[in-house]
């Protein structure tokens, strides 16, 4: 546990500690040390949605979902001032399962990414 990379992410909670603990399960710690800092750099907190979402009340809708890749539902908040506001509070309530789907997402993009550098080490060392 001392030496686990991924206890250092801020806001991260219990349930996507365990994902990620999943995700690492077969890798060794060198792979487990990249895909740390591949998915630091693309995950998101929840907090900084809450407050992107809260942004949706001074009228600029939809940010939290620009940043969490769904452009089509931004587009649409964007558009319709959050949907009259009710998506903006159904995302206030759901930011953190928002913010949860995104991060498992970039968690198996980094994996990937992990094993494909892995696997041409392998193949250069061949």
């Amino acid at each position: 546990m001392e030496n686990d990379p991924l206890i250092n992410l801020k806001g991260m909670g219990l349930e996507e500690y365990s994902y990620l603990k999943q995700v690492v399960a077969g890798m060794n710690p060198g792979q487990t040390q990249n895909f740390a800092m591949f998915y630091s750099e693309r995950r998101k907190d929840p907090q900084e949605i809450l407050l992107f979402t809260l942004l949706g009340f001074l009228g600029v809708a939809g940010i939290q979902r620009f940043i969490t890749g769904q452009m089509g539902m931004g587009i649409l908040y964007f558009l319709t001032v959050g949907l009259c506001f009710i998506g903006t509070i159904v995302d206030v309530i759901n930011h953190k399962s928002i913010t949860l789907e995104f991060n498992r997402k970039a968690a198996y993009e980094s994996a990937q990414l992990v094993k494909i550098m892995s696997n041409q080490g392998t193949e250069n060392s061949l």
